[in-house]
Protein backbone atom coordinates (compact mmCIF):
# COMPACT_ATOMS: atom_id res chain seq x y z
CA UNK A 1 0.00 0.00 0.00
CA UNK A 2 1.32 3.61 -1.17
CA UNK A 3 1.81 6.13 1.53
CA UNK A 4 2.06 9.72 2.12
CA UNK A 5 5.07 11.11 3.24
CA UNK A 6 3.10 12.76 6.20
CA UNK A 7 2.21 8.72 7.19
CA UNK A 8 5.55 7.65 7.05
CA UNK A 9 5.41 7.18 11.34
CA UNK A 10 5.01 3.50 12.32
CA UNK A 11 1.13 4.50 14.10
CA UNK A 12 0.55 6.52 10.70
CA UNK A 13 0.94 3.65 8.48
CA UNK A 14 -1.60 1.54 10.97
CA UNK A 15 -4.20 4.23 10.89
CA UNK A 16 -3.75 4.93 6.60
CA UNK A 17 -3.66 0.68 6.53
CA UNK A 18 -7.13 0.79 8.67
CA UNK A 19 -8.57 3.29 6.96
CA UNK A 20 -8.57 2.70 3.39
CA UNK A 21 -10.34 -0.62 3.42
CA UNK A 22 -12.82 0.94 5.09
CA UNK A 23 -13.18 3.99 2.57
CA UNK A 24 -13.77 1.43 -0.63
CA UNK A 25 -16.42 -0.46 1.67
CA UNK A 26 -18.07 3.13 2.33
CA UNK A 27 -17.72 3.75 -1.30
CA UNK A 28 -20.00 0.64 -2.46
CA UNK A 29 -22.86 1.49 0.17
CA UNK A 30 -23.00 4.87 -1.39
CA UNK A 31 -22.56 3.16 -4.77
CA UNK A 32 -25.48 0.84 -3.78
CA UNK A 33 -27.61 3.94 -2.33
CA UNK A 34 -27.80 4.96 -6.03
CA UNK A 35 -28.77 1.91 -7.21
CA UNK A 36 -31.31 1.62 -4.40
CA UNK A 37 -33.32 4.90 -5.39
CA UNK A 38 -33.79 4.32 -9.01
CA UNK A 39 -34.89 0.85 -7.74
CA UNK A 40 -37.30 2.32 -5.00
CA UNK A 41 -38.59 4.40 -7.95
CA UNK A 42 -39.67 1.53 -10.41
CA UNK A 43 -41.28 -0.12 -7.44
CA UNK A 44 -43.44 2.75 -6.32
CA UNK A 45 -44.59 3.32 -9.82
CA UNK A 46 -45.37 -0.35 -10.20
CA UNK A 47 -47.39 0.04 -6.95
CA UNK A 48 -49.23 2.81 -7.11
CA UNK A 49 -50.35 3.66 -11.13
CA UNK A 50 -53.46 3.78 -12.35
CA UNK A 51 -56.24 1.99 -12.43
CA UNK A 52 -55.85 -0.04 -9.20
CA UNK A 53 -56.14 1.13 -5.70
CA UNK A 54 -53.50 0.72 -3.89
CA UNK A 55 -55.21 -2.70 -1.47
CA UNK A 56 -55.29 -4.36 -5.20
CA UNK A 57 -51.89 -2.98 -5.92
CA UNK A 58 -50.73 -5.14 -3.08
CA UNK A 59 -52.71 -8.24 -3.33
CA UNK A 60 -51.97 -8.00 -6.94
CA UNK A 61 -48.05 -7.50 -6.96
CA UNK A 62 -46.98 -9.34 -3.71
CA UNK A 63 -43.78 -10.04 -4.77
CA UNK A 64 -43.02 -6.17 -5.44
CA UNK A 65 -44.64 -5.50 -2.17
CA UNK A 66 -42.42 -7.47 -0.56
CA UNK A 67 -39.26 -6.01 -2.19
CA UNK A 68 -40.04 -2.90 -1.08
CA UNK A 69 -40.50 -4.25 2.64
CA UNK A 70 -37.22 -5.46 2.42
CA UNK A 71 -35.35 -2.13 1.30
CA UNK A 72 -37.48 -1.08 4.00
CA UNK A 73 -36.22 -3.51 6.75
CA UNK A 74 -32.32 -3.26 4.52
CA UNK A 75 -32.65 0.84 5.35
CA UNK A 76 -33.77 0.78 8.46
CA UNK A 77 -31.09 -1.36 9.84
CA UNK A 78 -28.44 0.18 7.92
CA UNK A 79 -29.25 3.72 9.24
CA UNK A 80 -29.37 2.23 12.94
CA UNK A 81 -25.76 1.11 12.75
CA UNK A 82 -24.65 3.91 11.10
CA UNK A 83 -25.96 6.42 13.62
CA UNK A 84 -24.23 3.87 16.73
CA UNK A 85 -20.84 4.06 14.72
CA UNK A 86 -20.09 7.86 14.50
CA UNK A 87 -16.19 6.59 13.99
CA UNK A 88 -17.72 5.96 10.65
CA UNK A 89 -17.59 10.33 9.83
CA UNK A 90 -14.03 10.47 12.01
CA UNK A 91 -12.26 8.40 9.72
CA UNK A 92 -13.88 9.16 6.65
CA UNK A 93 -12.67 13.31 7.37
CA UNK A 94 -9.25 11.95 8.04
CA UNK A 95 -9.17 10.49 5.02
CA UNK A 96 -10.44 13.30 2.95
CA UNK A 97 -7.63 15.54 4.81
CA UNK A 98 -5.18 13.38 3.63
CA UNK A 99 -6.05 13.28 -0.12
CA UNK A 100 -6.06 16.85 0.37
CA UNK A 101 -2.81 17.49 1.68
CA UNK A 102 -1.81 15.23 -1.41
CA UNK A 103 -3.28 17.22 -3.97
CA UNK A 104 -1.68 20.42 -2.25
CA UNK A 105 2.02 18.36 -2.73
CA UNK A 106 1.19 17.67 -6.25
CA UNK A 107 1.07 13.86 -4.86
CA UNK A 108 -1.53 11.16 -6.14
CA UNK A 109 -1.99 7.99 -4.10
CA UNK A 110 -2.95 4.69 -5.43
CA UNK A 111 -6.66 4.67 -3.31
CA UNK A 112 -7.53 7.45 -5.12
CA UNK A 113 -7.69 5.28 -8.33
CA UNK A 114 -10.73 3.97 -6.56
CA UNK A 115 -12.32 6.79 -4.23
CA UNK A 116 -10.76 10.19 -5.63
CA UNK A 117 -11.57 13.59 -4.17
CA UNK A 118 -14.63 14.51 -6.55
CA UNK A 119 -15.96 10.96 -5.49
CA UNK A 120 -14.88 11.57 -1.51
CA UNK A 121 -17.06 14.97 -1.53
CA UNK A 122 -19.97 13.13 -2.67
CA UNK A 123 -19.81 10.61 -0.30
CA UNK A 124 -19.30 12.68 2.41
CA UNK A 125 -22.58 14.46 2.31
CA UNK A 126 -24.09 11.38 2.00
CA UNK A 127 -22.52 10.24 5.31
CA UNK A 128 -23.46 13.86 6.95
CA UNK A 129 -26.96 12.74 6.94
CA UNK A 130 -28.13 10.98 10.28
CA UNK A 131 -29.77 8.51 8.54
CA UNK A 132 -28.62 8.56 4.88
CA UNK A 133 -30.03 5.61 3.52
CA UNK A 134 -33.57 6.81 4.74
CA UNK A 135 -32.89 10.11 3.31
CA UNK A 136 -32.18 8.39 -0.45
CA UNK A 137 -35.18 7.11 0.08
CA UNK A 138 -37.48 9.67 1.01
CA UNK A 139 -35.70 11.80 -2.27
CA UNK A 140 -36.38 8.69 -4.45
CA UNK A 141 -40.11 8.48 -3.16
CA UNK A 142 -40.33 12.54 -3.80
CA UNK A 143 -38.75 11.92 -7.27
CA UNK A 144 -41.70 9.42 -8.26
CA UNK A 145 -44.15 12.11 -6.84
CA UNK A 146 -43.61 14.41 -10.10
CA UNK A 147 -45.38 12.02 -12.34
CA UNK A 148 -47.43 11.08 -9.85
CA UNK A 149 -50.36 12.24 -7.51
CA UNK A 150 -48.71 12.23 -4.08
CA UNK A 151 -52.24 10.80 -2.53
CA UNK A 152 -51.25 7.53 -4.88
CA UNK A 153 -48.39 6.78 -2.95
CA UNK A 154 -49.33 8.08 0.44
CA UNK A 155 -52.55 6.23 0.11
CA UNK A 156 -50.27 3.04 -0.75
CA UNK A 157 -48.01 3.87 2.25
CA UNK A 158 -50.47 4.29 4.43
CA UNK A 159 -51.95 0.25 3.23
CA UNK A 160 -48.66 -1.18 4.44
CA UNK A 161 -48.62 0.60 7.55
CA UNK A 162 -52.16 -0.94 7.93
CA UNK A 163 -51.16 -4.23 6.98
CA UNK A 164 -47.83 -4.30 9.30
CA UNK A 165 -50.06 -3.03 12.36
CA UNK A 166 -52.74 -5.21 11.72
CA UNK A 167 -50.44 -8.46 11.37
CA UNK A 168 -49.04 -7.50 14.49
CA UNK A 169 -51.74 -6.74 16.83
CA UNK A 170 -53.71 -9.97 15.54
CA UNK A 171 -53.00 -13.32 17.43
CA UNK A 172 -54.74 -15.24 14.47
CA UNK A 173 -51.69 -13.78 12.37
CA UNK A 174 -49.14 -13.38 14.70
CA UNK A 175 -49.32 -17.41 15.34
CA UNK A 176 -47.99 -17.84 11.47
CA UNK A 177 -44.68 -16.09 12.36
CA UNK A 178 -42.25 -18.79 12.30
CA UNK A 179 -39.17 -16.42 14.27
CA UNK A 180 -38.65 -13.56 16.38
CA UNK A 181 -36.38 -12.03 13.11
CA UNK A 182 -40.02 -12.27 11.13
CA UNK A 183 -41.81 -10.18 14.26
CA UNK A 184 -38.66 -7.84 14.16
CA UNK A 185 -38.89 -7.81 10.58
CA UNK A 186 -42.77 -7.05 10.36
CA UNK A 187 -42.60 -4.21 13.05
CA UNK A 188 -39.73 -2.83 11.61
CA UNK A 189 -41.27 -2.79 8.00
CA UNK A 190 -44.17 -0.86 9.63
CA UNK A 191 -41.58 1.71 11.38
CA UNK A 192 -40.06 2.42 7.78
CA UNK A 193 -43.21 3.16 6.17
CA UNK A 194 -44.42 5.59 9.11
CA UNK A 195 -40.95 7.51 8.31
CA UNK A 196 -41.11 7.73 4.67
CA UNK A 197 -44.95 9.13 4.84
CA UNK A 198 -43.94 11.36 7.39
CA UNK A 199 -41.18 12.80 5.16
CA UNK A 200 -43.41 12.81 1.92
CA UNK A 201 -46.85 13.74 2.99
CA UNK A 202 -47.30 17.21 3.08
CA UNK A 203 -48.95 17.65 6.53
CA UNK A 204 -46.68 14.20 7.71
CA UNK A 205 -48.05 11.06 9.61
CA UNK A 206 -48.91 12.56 13.16
CA UNK A 207 -51.66 15.15 11.73
CA UNK A 208 -55.16 14.36 13.00
CA UNK A 209 -56.28 13.95 9.58
CA UNK A 210 -53.92 11.78 8.92
CA UNK A 211 -54.28 8.05 7.38
CA UNK A 212 -52.11 6.28 9.62
CA UNK A 213 -53.50 5.16 12.99
CA UNK A 214 -50.33 6.65 15.14
CA UNK A 215 -51.34 5.55 18.35
CA UNK A 216 -52.12 2.28 17.35
CA UNK A 217 -48.68 1.73 15.77
CA UNK A 218 -47.04 2.99 18.91
CA UNK A 219 -49.35 0.78 21.01
CA UNK A 220 -48.76 -2.39 19.41
CA UNK A 221 -44.83 -1.72 19.71
CA UNK A 222 -44.73 -0.71 23.12
CA UNK A 223 -46.19 -4.35 23.89
CA UNK A 224 -43.34 -5.76 22.53
CA UNK A 225 -39.99 -6.43 24.64
CA UNK A 226 -38.16 -3.19 25.36
CA UNK A 227 -34.98 -4.40 23.74
CA UNK A 228 -36.74 -5.22 20.35
CA UNK A 229 -38.34 -2.21 20.04
CA UNK A 230 -36.08 0.59 21.79
CA UNK A 231 -34.63 1.04 18.34
CA UNK A 232 -37.20 1.63 16.41
CA UNK A 233 -39.13 3.58 18.96
CA UNK A 234 -35.90 5.78 19.06
CA UNK A 235 -36.45 6.24 14.79
CA UNK A 236 -40.08 7.43 15.46
CA UNK A 237 -38.56 9.96 17.73
CA UNK A 238 -36.01 11.56 16.04
CA UNK A 239 -35.53 10.51 12.41
CA UNK A 240 -39.58 11.74 11.63
CA UNK A 241 -40.07 15.43 10.25
CA UNK A 242 -43.61 16.20 11.58
CA UNK A 243 -43.71 14.77 15.19
CA UNK A 244 -43.28 17.97 17.17
CA UNK A 245 -45.44 19.82 15.09
CA UNK A 246 -48.23 21.68 16.60
CA UNK A 247 -50.79 19.71 14.65
CA UNK A 248 -49.29 16.40 16.48
CA UNK A 249 -51.59 15.61 19.66
CA UNK A 250 -50.37 15.83 23.17
CA UNK A 251 -51.37 12.16 23.32
CA UNK A 252 -48.96 11.18 20.99
CA UNK A 253 -46.74 13.06 21.78
CA UNK A 254 -46.49 11.58 25.84
CA UNK A 255 -46.53 7.91 24.21
CA UNK A 256 -42.96 8.68 22.57
CA UNK A 257 -41.67 10.07 25.10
Amino acid sequence: LQFPPQLLSLPGKKAWNAVCPLVVRLKRFYEFSIRLEKALQNLLECLTCPPYTPTQHLEREQALAKEFAEILHFTLRFDELKMRNPAIQNDFSYYRRTISRNRINNMHLDIENEVNNEMANRMSLFYAEATPMLKTLSNATTYSNKTLPIENTTDCLSTMISVCKVMLETPEYRSRFTSEETLLFCMRVMVGVIILYDHVHPVGAFCKTSKIDMKGCIKVLKEQPPDSVEGLLNALRFTTKHLNDESTSKQIRAMLQ
